[in-house]
């Protein structure tokens, strides 16, 4: 039998509600979305005040980042630097917004976390920081 890990709704829920709390402190709202290593949704959360259009493109940055086995911010640089549209995966959901990072445990892709509703910067650093509490504390 193939075994594959991946990120547990409980871990799911940790790594939005330390987003929130991040998010918060800045006095900001976004969206969160948390996926298992095939880039389908665990969990997630639009904050009260979030763009809704945050919703979709924070599902889209958790799904590239945990399918592509990178972050989404790397998924656009690479989309530039080789010259390829995004249809040229022929999947709507992938995106180059930073802002997207894969969940690694044991050199294994288990999953992926998207932020949308701030800088591409900031939403980055939401996801490393919620990935660092939940599995490296």
């Amino acid at each position: 039998m193939y075994q594959v890990g991946k990120v547990s709704s409980a871990e799911a829920l940790k790594l939005i509600d330390k987003s929130v709390e991040l998010a918060e402190k800045i006095n900001k709202h976004i969206a969160i979305a948390v996926t298992g290593p095939e880039g389908e949704l665990i969990s997630f959360l639009r904050m009260d005040g979030a763009n809704p259009a945050s919703a979709q493109i924070a599902q889209s940055k958790a799904y590239t980042s945990a399918r592509d086995c990178k972050s989404s911010k790397a998924q656009g640089e690479f989309m530039r630097e080789a010259n390829r549209e995004q249809g040229y995966w022929t999947d709507h959901r992938i995106t180059g917004f930073g802002g997207g990072l894969p969940i690694i445990q044991n050199d294994k892709v288990i999953g992926g976390i998207g932020i949308s509703g701030l800088s591409e910067e900031e939403d980055e650093r939401i996801a490393r920081e919620a990935i660092d509490y939940v599995y490296n504390t």
